[in-house]
């Protein structure tokens, strides 16, 4: 397991390519998905400063609030609602540029202003998402969405 995290001071992308390999020292050797998935929102927000990231998970039909970084969220979402429901119902990463301008977007806080919103996947069935709001404007591109994937991608055995 990695005891300190090393971040890059280059590009976003040397940013998400110098973090993937500390993420999976977090995960190599831990079988508990909170664990891990606390591990891996410290990890992004300590990397990006985000405003708030963190993960829900399926629950009893809801998505259910689960280990995040940042001010107090929502703690349960319908399927289709929002853009973390509309995520988990489309089975896709959805960027949101101007949360303002995305149809039945739930405000947990007035100071997010844009936002990414990336599925857990396992065989085609989501049993999560990973949130992440940034307090501008246009923060997130295809660059954060490929690389959160990567991230998403690797929590899947621990599920």
């Amino acid at each position: 397991m990695a005891e300190d995290l090393y971040i890059s001071a280059g590009t976003k992308e040397e940013k998400y390519r110098a973090l993937l390999p500390q993420i999976e020292g977090l995960l190599a050797g831990e079988d508990d998905l909170t664990a891990n998935l606390a591990n891996v929102t410290a990890a992004l927000k300590e990397t990006f400063g985000f405003f708030w990231v963190g993960f829900y998970l399926v629950k009893g039909g809801e998505l259910v609030l689960a280990p995040f970084q940042g001010p107090v969220a929502c703690t349960r979402i319908r399927k289709g609602r929002g853009v973390c429901g509309s995520a988990w119902q489309e089975g896709r990463t959805l960027v949101v540029p101007d949360v303002d301008a995305f149809p039945g977007h739930i405000a947990c806080s007035s100071l997010s202003r844009s936002e990414i919103v990336v599925p857990l996947l396992d065989g085609g069935e989501v049993w999560g998402v990973l949130d992440v709001d940034s307090d501008c404007l246009n923060s997130f591109d295809d660059t954060d969405a490929r690389f959160l994937e990567e991230v998403c991608a690797r929590l899947r055995p621990y599920r």
